[in-house]
Parts: structure tokens; C-alpha cells; sequence
């Protein structure tokens, strides 16, 4: 392992935090989402089909795990994932999130469909 890569590793609890949260289906699928592009609270309760609150509650947790990031826009909040995600993503070469502790695969057409978005 380089030192770079060392540098980057997680502690065991900050690992353990990242896995608990993006152990919720739901968390797991508005970072995929967010993976791909920046998006407001209202693009992502139409793309998951849930509540306001519920994803709210759910990009709250994300939120103070360090994963995704928010700011206001006008009246709406938007999010996107972290600098550090994306570091993470890109030491993973796009296939997957590199924590240095452990590594999140996603399923291809997850893959595809942020490798198309990032073309653009």
C-alpha cells in the first residue's frame, strides 16, 4: 500500500460508520443517484417515489456521515456527494468506492449510467 493510499484509509470507526449508513436501501440509492449528478430534494423524492420527510430524514443521515453535502438553491436544498467521495470513486477507477479500509461495488447498470452522465 502507498503512503497516498494509506493517507486516505478510514479509521475503524469511521468505516463502520460509512457501512451502517449505507446499509439502508434508501441511502444506498439516493447516493447512487447522487453519484451520477447533483440533484434538489424535490428531483430526488420524484426519482424515489417517497415523502419529502422521508427523504429528507434519510439525506440528514447521509449528510452528517460525510457523504453527500448540501446547499441552498434559491428555496430548494440541493445535494451532490462529498470531494471525498469522489476521491473515493476515482481511486476505485469509476468501478467502485474506494474507502481504503473496504470498497462499495455497485451494479453495472449503475455503473454505465454514471459513466454515460460524466461523458457529457
Amino acid at each position: 500500500m502507498t503512503p497516498a493510499a494509506h493517507a486516505a484509509m478510514l479509521t475503524p470507526g469511521q468505516c463502520a460508520n460509512v457501512l451502517k449508513t449505507l446499509g439502508d436501501e434508501t441511502r444506498l440509492r439516493i447516493l447512487e443517484s447522487l453519484l451520477v449528478d447533483e440533484k434538489c430534494v424535490t428531483d430526488l423524492v420524484q426519482e424515489l417515489g417517497c415523502s419529502q420527510p422521508h427523504a429528507s430524514h434519510h439525506l440528514r443521515i447521509l449528510r452528517d456521515s460525510g457523504l453527500v453535502e448540501g446547499h441552498r438553491d434559491g428555496k430548494q436544498v440541493c445535494y451532490r456527494v462529498t470531494p471525498a467521495i469522489q476521491r473515493a470513486l476515482v481511486q476505485g477507477q469509476g468501478q467502485a468506492l474506494d474507502f481504503g479500509c473496504c470498497e462499495l461495488r455497485f451494479p453495472k447498470t449503475a455503473l454505465m449510467t454514471i459513466g454515460r452522465a460524466r461523458r457529457r
